[in-house]
This record gives structure tokens, sequence and C-alpha cells, in this order.
């Protein structure tokens, strides 16, 4: 159906007529008159046709100025009602792009990738599930800064986390700061539920902030946070002696990430390979639900440059009339 945004617009229609009718007329103080001298000669067609033409100049007039006033009134084109979900839940990613992510202990496709790559290839799946609440990213290094703000368009929050980098962010890790600005970007926020997401391979060695300080903030505006420590317990590194079992996730402070979930009422988990990392995204499925309350919304399509384009015509016609 065809809605009018500014229905009311639709009064000026008779408004060319109210002036030639109501406004003051010119006073002649003269009077003049124009002799033609073969009046008597002209015929009734020719008579006639000047009294079309005069007539059809002020239909096109006319025409003009409707389409005019209903370009004005901005009509749309109201499409079918469509369901969306809204959650009322406002979800945070921060993901760590210190330098240790770039170390390759994750396998994908038979392949081994770094732990960024393994990242953005399970979160991808996790952010399309997430119908109905608005997600933002936050990319920390040695310093944390927003990516993208909150929002429900999930494909472009998946697009700027396959676009980000390591190293991005400096090479160090300030846990805490991320943790302060999804404080900082989520507390005036009125949602029902407010949820971050951090994932990191390391310890705090940046920042300003602690981030068990950063944590009882969090708590304090009823943020509720999930740690995930990325990392495999052991891998295997060629030498010149043959190969060795090391431990890549040395540096991963544990005990802090735990206490940073515990005092937000979240949790932690520990992700060594691909599926347990897909496992854990799962469980945030299970535990962060996606409830749908159903509201319905109209496509709208704006149709005002038909009439425009109309009035134009007609206007263009006018003033080639006027030429002739």
């Amino acid at each position: 159906m065809i809605d009018l945004v500014w229905p009311w617009l639709l009064t000026l229609l008779p408004l060319p007529f109210l002036v030639y009718q109501f406004a003051p007329k010119k006073t002649q103080h003269q009077k003049t008159a124009m002799r033609i001298p073969f009046l008597a000669e002209m015929t009734p067609y020719q008579s006639a046709t000047i009294t079309v033409t005069s007539k059809s100049g002020l239909w096109l007039a006319a025409l003009a100025w409707a389409f005019l006033i209903f370009a004005l009134t901005r009509p749309q084109w109201l499409g079918e009602p469509l369901e969306q979900s809204i959650s009322g839940r406002d979800l945070m990613l921060a993901v760590d792009l210190s330098a240790s992510m770039q170390e390759q202990d994750f396998i994908l496709n038979k392949e081994a990738v770094d732990r960024l790559t393994a990242i953005k290839s399970i979160a991808t799946n996790f952010i399309e599930r997430r119908t109905g609440d608005r997600i933002g990213l936050i990319l920390f290094g040695s310093q944390a800064y927003l990516q993208t703000p909150l929002t429900f368009d999930r494909k472009t929050v998946t697009t700027l986390l396959n676009e980000s980098a390591i190293g991005l962010a400096g090479d160090n890790t300030a846990i805490g700061d991320a943790i302060g600005l999804a404080v900082k970007r989520l507390r005036n926020e009125s949602s029902n539920s407010r949820v971050l997401i951090l994932l990191t391979d390391g310890a705090n060695t940046a920042g300003e902030v602690s981030p068990l300080k950063a944590a009882e903030l969090a708590a304090a505006n009823h943020l509720k946070i999930y740690t995930i420590g990325i990392g495999a317990d052991e891998m295997l590194v060629g030498g010149f002696f043959g190969y060795r079992k090391v431990n890549p996730s040395a540096d991963l402070d544990e005990k802090m990430l735990l206490k940073i979930a515990e005092s937000t009422g979240g949790y932690y988990y520990r992700a060594k390979n691909l599926d347990e990392l897909n496992n854990i995204y799962m469980r945030l499925d299970e535990l962060e639900p996606v409830e749908k309350e159903k509201h319905y919304f109209r496509p709208r399509k704006e149709l005002y440059s038909f009439p425009l384009g109309a009035a134009l015509l007609f206007t263009g016609l006018l003033c080639w009339r006027k030429l002739q």
C-alpha cells in the first residue's frame, strides 16, 4: 500500500485558486484595449483554437502543481510486515591482537593456523547466530579500541573482525583496558543484559587499568564477563636435535581470567584446539540464549521521485508552450 508521511500538505492543493480569488487585484488607472481590424474575418475554428490553447496551459499548470504537492507529502510504498527479533541483550566481543596471537598451534582444514585465524573461523558463526542481539567489537593489544559500536548489523561486525590483524593495536596485552572500555560503552545502555566475551592468550602486560579493578567496575555496572583462554598446552617444535614438546601457552594467566569471570557472574573457559573453542561458543549460546521478543516492521520504499518527475515534465511543457 501507499502511505503519505506528511498528508497534511495536501491542504496546499487549492492554494493557487485561493490566491487568484482573494488576492487583491491590481488597479488599472487607464483602460487599455487592443484593436484587431481583422477580428471579423477570424473563423470560429481559430477562436476555438485560442480558447483550447489557453485552457491546456491552465491544465498543465494545475497538473504540475498537483504532482509537486503530492511529491512534497513524501509518498512511500509499504511492504508486507516482517518479523524482527530483539532480545534486549548487548553483547561485546573483545579480541586479543597481541604478538603472541601469531602462534600457530591450531589446526584448521588440516593446516596449522595462528590463534587469531582460529578465532575468526569460529566467532563468525557465533556472531551470525546471535539474532536479536546488539553486538560490538573491541580489539586490544598494547591499547584497546572500539572497532564496532553496538549494532544489529551482524554482517558488519563479522567483516571488521575478519579484517583485523595481529599487531594492529600493539604487541602487548592490555586486558584491563579492554574490560574498562567495554564498561564505558555498555554502562549507559538501557538493555536487559550486558555481556562481554573476552578472548586472550596471555597475561596483562600493558594498559592503565588492572584487570581485577576493571572486573570490579564491570560487576558494579552489571556487566557479565566470559573469559576464554586461547592456545594449546603442548606442541612439537623442531630443532637441531629433533623435535621437542613445548608449552606455547606458558604465559597464559588462567588464575586472573578465572577471577575476572567469577567476580562478574561469568565463567572461564580454556580453548586448546578448534573443537574446544567451537564447543565454548555453543555453551555460550546455551548460557545466553537468544530470547526472541517479536517486533514487526514494514519495509519502506520512497516514491516521491515519480510525482516530482511528473511535475517537472508538466512544467517543462508549460514553458515550451509559452515559448511558441
